[in-house]
């Protein structure tokens, strides 16, 4: 069964005084979910807002990362699907589908 379908990413940053907080929106065509993360930039530290912005957003993704397998374990366990231990691994890369 093939199957092809686009979701939309909109991700924002604001800076103010030494913290960015980025906030990322996935919106899958029958949901919608938001990531928040923030960034903090010491007093001593030179300011150079790519750093905070990268860290902002690494940290909102990494949210709406997490929100989204909780939601995918979800739909898992509503089909009947295994949802045990071996589905909660973090994830390690791509599977090598050559070996077997």
């Amino acid at each position: 069964m093939s199957h092809t379908t686009e979701w939309r990413v909109r991700l924002d940053l604001v800076e103010d005084d030494r913290m960015t907080k980025a906030r990322v929106e996935l919106d899958t065509g029958t949901a919608t979910l938001t990531g928040h993360g923030t960034a903090r930039r010491s007093p001593q530290d030179a300011d150079v807002p790519v750093i905070g912005d990268e860290l902002a957003a690494a940290r909102a993704m990494e949210n709406l990362a997490d929100q989204l397998k909780r939601a995918a374990y979800g739909d898992m366990a509503e089909s009947g699907s295994a949802t045990g231990p071996e589905s909660l691994r973090p994830y390690a890369g791509w599977p090598d589908l050559t070996s077997s």
